[in-house]
This record gives structure tokens, C-alpha cells and sequence, in this order.
């Protein structure tokens, strides 16, 4: 097994050691950054004079090689290595002979393993930032085909106020397009740099690593600098942090709306159709049709938050500089990363099939007591102080719930016991959900933006 260390050593070392410290499992993930950052590494050893055109040429060649293997997929799977660097060397060594030694002249892996992770990270972010503007432009197709649906709002379950269908989906928007301001934050702060050695830089001249070619980095605007501060750059894990907070922000919005749909779904709202293609049923009762995607949507939300609290705890004590814990941060982050992926992928379709059922909505609409508010209010706009006009208003909501009377078919006398202005003809134009959410004026009439 090709090892990058070892020389100060009198023993091999134990292989539980070797079973228990390896990172090859999951960090082989990382490949194809690892070439990449290859690549860079070699520009620069040929622009320090470290390395004859010739000895270049042959390791560009052999790590392009490399590259296309990692493409098509052909690299043996969790391979019997240390770490994904120590099998990058090894397959470059089998290709070129003796002049991959020169590869890791002024490098480290403890830098070497931050570029890959920000180059990894900026990938997967693109991808979650792309996957979130597709599932608004879902949400808003969904809220626009509905437009004018009106619903019940709710406040701690119970039921509130009418309000629009547009507007529950357009709440929604608004949060995931915080989420995607998020995470775009996060990529604007990954610094992509080289050079910072194990802890303190090298010999080699910080204005080699800005000439660096960037033609494996066409994506990356920045391209590639020399680390401020090198100590920093090889212990610094708060773009991890940042990400996997990001990410768990956007997990409880889409938790909170899986709950929502799980609610709606129920035979006790009865208010959606989820289609049959994104549901599962039981092994025992026949009739069952239960909405596991979105289940699983929200039970995912506690592995997120975990993922960033076990990297939190692991960062929390931590001395400079770099230290074999911090290898501990990639599991977290490639599981919260694919996690996310995979859910907005699925909910993006779900959404698209998701039906209204609008006459059991309208009938959940008949519940009276949706207008209390607008009752309230029509006092209080004839001048009749709020407090006042509150009790009168919940009065005549108790009187309707003892009496079984409904507050619609109240005669003019009834009515005038809790106020002279409310009267048949009041009554029946305000509770009306359509004059509901007309009457609110207070928030801005603006489409959802995609």
C-alpha cells in the first residue's frame, strides 16, 4: 500500500490502526477534486522551476489519465488505501515511474484535503441552488393553477382565518429563497487556495500560486490564491459549518412543509390528493395510503441537525493547526449534501401531482368562526373601541356554539342583543371568505417570484 509518510518509523503500523484511521471509504469521493487540485499543484511546481517540462508533461499526462478513469467510473471502489490522496499517488506512480515522487514537493495533505472539500462543496452547492430554483418555479406553477382558491389559515392548529392558497405557497418561496441566499452566501465564502503546506506555507513564492493556470477551474471565478494566513487555512472548517447550517435551514422548510401536506392529505383536512405514484400503502390494511416521501422528508431533518452538531462539537476544542479529528467533517457534509439533493429532486415531482380537493375546502370554509375577525373588525371601523368590539364578537361565537344556531341564520333580534349595528344582511356579507381576504389591505398584492 503506497503510504505519503512513513520514513520516521521503525514499525509497520498495526493493522487495526490502518483499519481505524482510514478515510479511503468516503472521502473517495473526493477524486476527481484530487486530480484536479493534482493538476493545479503540477502548473505550479513547473512555474517554481521545480519541475522540467518533460517531468511535467509526463505527470499531466498520467493524471489526465487518471481523470478519465474517474469519469467512466473504472477506479477499483473503496480500495484498500488510506485515504483517497495516498490512492491518487499510487495510481499515478503505476503510470509514470518515478517522477510521481515529484508530485508532493510543497504540499500537504492537510491543505491538500481543504482544496478538495471547497471544490466538492462549490459543486454540490450549484447543484442544491439549481435543484431549490426549480422547486419554487414548481410551487408557484402549483399556486398559480389555484389561483383563486381560498383556504383556511391556521394559528397553533386551529383554525384562523380564510386566506389564499397563493399565499401559503408564496410563504414558502419566500423562505426557500432565504435558503438559496444562504447557501450563494456560503459559496461567495469559499476561498479556494494553495499553498499553505502543513501549517506555515513553503519556500515556494506566493505570486507562483496567482499565476497558476485556471483552465481546470473555468467555473471558478476567483481561481486560485496563496492563503492569507496559512495556520487558518488548513484549521479553518467554518465553511463546512456554514454549509451544513445553510442546509438545515432549508431542511425545516421543507419539514414544515411535508407537515403541512401530511396534514392536508388527511381524511380529517381532506383538502389534496397526493398522486398514488408518490405514496405507499400497508401490509396489512388494504385501504391505506400513506405519504412516506414527505414521512421521510421530515424524519430526515433530525440527521441534519445532528450533521451539523457533530461538527460543531468536533471544531469546539480543537488547538491550531490541523488536527486528525477534522477528518470526521466529510461524512456530515457529503450525507447532509445528498440528503437534501435527493429531497428536492422528489419533492419537485410530488408537487407537481399534488390535486386540491376544492369542494371539501369550500365546505371547511362554511366554519363561521373564520369571520370572527372580520365581525370584529366592521365594529371596530363604526367606531367601536377593539377591546369592546372583541368580546362582543366572542359572546355571539359562544352563544353559537350553545345554541347550535348559526350565526347566518340569526334574526335581527338575536343578533341586536350582542350590538345594534350587527344586523342579517351585515352578517351574511362578511362571512364570506372571498370578502375575507379582499378586506385585508395591509400586505402587498405582488406574484411570487421564481
Amino acid at each position: 500500500m503506497t503510504k505519503l509518510w512513513g520514513g520516521r518509523f521503525s514499525k509497520k503500523t498495526n493493522k487495526l490502526v490502518e483499519e481505524f484511521t482510514k478515510s479511503i471509504q468516503f472521502d473517495q469521493k473526493l477524486a476527481k477534486y484530487d486530480v484536479i487540485g493534482s493538476l493545479i499543484h503540477i502548473d505550479i511546481l513547473k512555474e517554481a522551476g521545480l519541475l522540467t517540462t518533460e517531468e511535467y508533461q509526463t505527470l499531466k499526462s498520467g493524471l489526465e489519465k487518471i481523470q478519465k478513469e474517474i469519469s467512466a467510473g473504472t477506479l477499483i471502489p473503496n480500495p484498500p488505501f488510506e485515504d483517497i490522496h495516498s490512492y491518487i499517488q499510487d495510481q499515478l506512480e503505476k503510470k509514470v515511474g518515478n517522477v510521481a515522487s515529484k508530485l508532493h514537493t510543497c504540499r500537504s495533505r492537510n491543505d491538500q484535503i481543504v482544496f478538495d472539500i471547497k471544490m466538492y462543496s462549490l459543486d454540490m452547492l450549484a447543484d442544491i441552488e439549481m435543484h431549490i430554483q426549480h422547486f419554487i418555479s414548481i410551487l408557484s406553477e402549483l399556486a398559480s393553477k389555484n389561483l383563486n382558491v381560498k383556504i383556511p389559515g391556521y394559528t397553533h392548529l386551529q383554525r384562523a382565518m380564510p386566506i389564499k392558497l397563493w399565499f401559503y405557497f408564496d410563504a414558502y418561496v419566500a423562505m426557500l429563497g432565504r435558503d438559496l441566499e444562504r447557501l450563494m452566501n456560503a459559496e461567495k465564502n469559499i476561498n479556494l487556495t494553495m499553498g499553505a503546506g502543513a501549517l506555515a506555507g513553503t519556500f515556494i513564492e506566493s505570486s507562483k500560486y496567482n499565476q497558476a493556470a485556471s483552465t481546470h477551474l473555468k467555473k471558478i471565478k476567483a481561481g486560485i490564491n496563496p492563503p492569507s494566513n496559512p495556520i487558518d487555512t488548513v484549521s479553518d472548517r467554518d465553511f463546512v459549518i456554514e454549509i451544513l447550517s445553510a442546509l438545515s435551514i432549508l431542511q425545516m422548510h421543507l419539514s414544515r412543509l411535508a407537515e403541512d401536506m401530511i396534514l392536508w392529505a388527511s381524511k380529517e383536512f381532506d383538502f389534496i390528493e397526493i398522486d398514488d405514484a408518490f405514496c405507499t400503502g400497508s401490509s396489512l390494511m388494504p385501504q391505506k395510503k400513506n405519504p412516506d416521501v414527505l414521512e421521510l422528508v421530515r424524519g430526515y431533518t433530525g440527521r441534519l441537525y445532528g450533521n451539523l452538531i457533530i461538527v460543531l462539537v468536533m471544531m469546539k476544542g480543537l488547538p491550531l493547526a490541523y488536527n486528525r479529528d477534522m477528518q470526521l467533517d466529510k461524512e456530515p457534509l457529503f450525507d447532509s449534501f445528498e440528503i437534501v439533493q435527493k429531497e428536492l429532486q422528489v419533492l419537485t415531482e410530488l408537487f407537481k401531482n399534488i390535486k386540491f380537493k376544492e369542494e371539501n375546502i369550500r365546505k371547511q370554509l362554511e366554519d363561521e368562526s373564520l369571520y370572527a375577525t372580520d365581525l370584529a373588525d366592521y365594529l371596530v371601523q363604526k367606531r367601536v373601541p377593539f377591546k369592546e368590539a372583541h368580546t362582543i364578537i366572542g359572546k355571539l361565537i359562544q352563544y353559537k356554539y350553545k345554541s347550535g344556531e348559526e350565526i347566518r341564520n340569526m334574526r335581527a333580534e338575536t343578533l341586536k342583543k350582542f350590538h345594534p349595528l350587527l344586523t342579517p344582511k351585515i352578517v351574511n356579507k362578511l362571512i364570506d371568505p372571498e370578502y375575507s381576504v379582499k378586506s385585508k389591505k395591509s400586505v402587498r398584492k405582488t406574484k411570487i417570484k421564481l
